[in-house]
């Protein structure tokens, strides 16, 4: 800042202090409400669907998890059915948590392995139809 000699001087530096002051307040104060009206439970709710739709990334890790939760669920039900064995129970959990992290860490090997199983399926539709 410069040095002020006189009376006038100290006046209109003042007054720039004192415009510049209320012009942060200002800006100040719109920036609270900002993060005020963020903060409210309707908004975030909000801005996190609207994250969560919007992120592929996490939309595939979701369909990942899940589907290797439900094929675990049903490779236990499967293995374990309506018996009363304690063996059995705890090798249909060990076998369930198994192949849900086995799916759930691999969803891309087995998007691919079951497109190949269902050209295979298709393919030969196609030839048995052909033959006729």
């Amino acid at each position: 800042m410069e040095n002020i000699s006189c009376a006038a001087e100290l006046k209109i530096a003042i007054q720039k202090l004192e415009f510049q002051h209320s012009l942060q307040g200002k800006m100040l104060q719109e920036d609270f409400f900002i993060a005020y009206d963020s903060l409210k439970p309707a908004n975030l709710i909000k801005n996190t669907l609207s994250e969560i739709t919007s992120s592929p990334y996490l939309i595939d890790n979701m369909l990942a998890a899940v589907t290797g939760m439900i094929s675990g669920y049903v490779s236990k039900k499967i293995t374990v059915g309506a018996s009363h064995s304690l063996f059995r129970k705890i090798m249909g959990s060990v076998l369930q948590f198994g192949v849900t992290n086995i799916v759930a860490q691999n969803p891309d090997a087995l998007k691919t392995i079951g497109n190949w199983v269902i050209q295979q399926l298709f393919h030969r539709n196609e030839d048995k139809t052909e033959k006729v």
